[in-house]
């Protein structure tokens, strides 16, 4: 399960920041990840709670907002939000091809005290 590391990464960017900008405790992360970026919401949240026992960031919530990619009909060329593979185009229902977005994983907001 990855969604491990990716915490313990998170949760290394926390502690930094939490250094340099001289903040006692995380309270709240908001995190976008990408409808393509391999990542399991679920298991994301069941690593946060455990990857963060200890830091600054121990017991503070998370709010993950699950982000589509954008495609472009291979038919008809609209492009539209996509958060599944393959994907049919709204506008004339012919295959949409992928081409951006969906695949990130970043920290969007942190609330602190």
């Amino acid at each position: 399960m990855h969604e491990i590391s990716l915490c313990e990464n998170i949760r290394s960017l926390l502690e930094a920041e939490a250094t340099e900008q001289e903040f006692k405790r995380v309270t709240r992360v908001w995190l976008d990840v990408g409808a393509f970026s391999c990542v399991e919401p679920e298991a994301l949240r069941f690593g946060f709670d455990a990857v963060m026992r200890g830091s600054v960031a121990e017991g503070a919530a998370l709010e993950i907002d699950v982000q589509s990619g954008e495609g472009q009909c291979t038919g008809c060329g609209a492009t539209a939000g996509v958060s599944d593979r393959p994907a049919l185009c709204p506008e004339c229902g012919a295959p949409v091809m992928v081409s951006g977005g969906g695949d990130e994983l970043r920290i969007r907001k942190v609330e602190v005290v």
